[in-house]
């Protein structure tokens, strides 16, 4: 069952509605929000997401309520894991405090418009060549590699001013040499000039696209249903900024969450894998038939992710602990906190 233009038009304006909400109540007037306020908000966007679940399963069907939860379990481990590289883009900008909701807050609705573009993309692409699954597959198996690999010998991130996106900016923009209060844009020896903020939203904006080059391939595995797509997405990224407080400081306590999402991904991409073999029409694959193999079950899934989770978190609260109590905890100096 397709979903109808106006249910997409519904859905797109609730979450409008709820990042609208946020600006005017929270991030309009420049404030460090205190752990009760993170903490209250990030509990009320799970519940909201959680909620849009329910009225999946019951409004649509059991399958796609799985799968929707599947996503969205998936797409939030993988957002917790941008925070990493958002706290090395405000701490390399050195953005203020009070002024880090309203970078964190625009970057992410830029993030979602653009990830609704690759999302439909996606599903464009699915739809003309069915075999772009095992492109998917192999991208997968390649990043969950790389991030478990980058991880094991302790590969330090790339610097923001190193990144593409950031040196474009500064090419194309004049920017002025220090923050002018929460302005993005203001006059400058009568020319007009972009702040610091400007450039460190939009660079948080445009480096959470090229995480999308990974999570938007990994829900695709879990669900073709683009609507759930955008939806698992949308949600996993609204309250990011309240998370983003609530776990500051303890980010860097998460000291096998790359090694979690490495497990996840290769999971995912084998999943594809095996669903692409399934599909098969490439003639040079067993004559272009379809291969009888075992299939991964959407349950079967969630089941897979949530336990990995669980461990991945548990084991890294155990370490952390441990080094604490030994007087020797790891710092990962190349993912700073701020």
């Amino acid at each position: 069952m397709g979903v109808p233009l106006v249910v997409w038009l519904i859905t797109i304006a609730a979450i409008a509605g709820f990042f609208i909400f946020d600006f005017y109540t929270h991030v309009r007037t420049p404030h460090a929000p205190t752990l009760k306020e993170a903490g209250f908000w990030s509990a009320f966007y799970i519940g909201i997401a959680l909620l849009f679940g329910v009225v999946v399963w019951f409004g649509w069907d059991a399958q796609h309520g799985i799968e929707y939860f599947t996503g969205y379990v998936t797409e939030k481990a993988l957002s917790i894991d941008n925070l990493f590289v958002f706290a090395l883009i405000i701490g390399a900008f050195q953005v203020p405090r009070q002024y880090q909701q309203k970078v964190l807050l625009i970057g992410i609705v830029l993030a979602l418009i653009f990830r609704l573009i690759f999302i439909l993309a996606g599903s464009a692409l699915i739809s003309a060549w069915s075999d772009i699954f095992y492109v998917f597959a192999i991208f997968l198996l390649y990043i969950a590699i790389k991030l478990v690999v980058d991880e094991f010998r302790d590969k330090p991130e790339t610097h923001p001013n190193d990144m593409l996106a950031i040196k474009m900016i500064r090419k194309v923009m004049p920017v002025t040499k220090d923050y002018q209060g929460d302005s993005l844009v203001v006059r400058n020896a009568g020319k007009l000039a972009v702040t610091p903020l400007l450039v460190a939203l939009l660079a948080i904006g445009f480096v959470d696209v090229m995480f999308a080059f990974d999570s938007i391939p990994a829900i695709y595995g879990i669900t073709t249903e683009a609507y759930l797509v955008f939806a698992a997405n949308a949600f996993s990224l609204m309250g990011l900024r309240q998370l983003y407080f609530l776990l500051d400081g303890l980010l860097d306590r998460l000291i096998y969450l790359a090694y979690g999402l490495g497990v996840i991904l290769g999971f995912i991409g084998i999943k594809l894998l095996l669903h692409a073999l399934h599909e098969n029409n490439l003639p040079f694959i067993s004559g272009g038939e379809n291969l009888s193999v075992p299939e991964i079950s959407t349950v079967g899934s969630l089941i897979f992710i949530v336990l990995t989770l669980v461990v991945t978190v548990v084991a890294s609260v155990i370490k952390s602990r441990r080094d604490v109590a030994q007087g020797a905890i790891d710092t990962r100096k190349h993912r700073p906190g701020v």
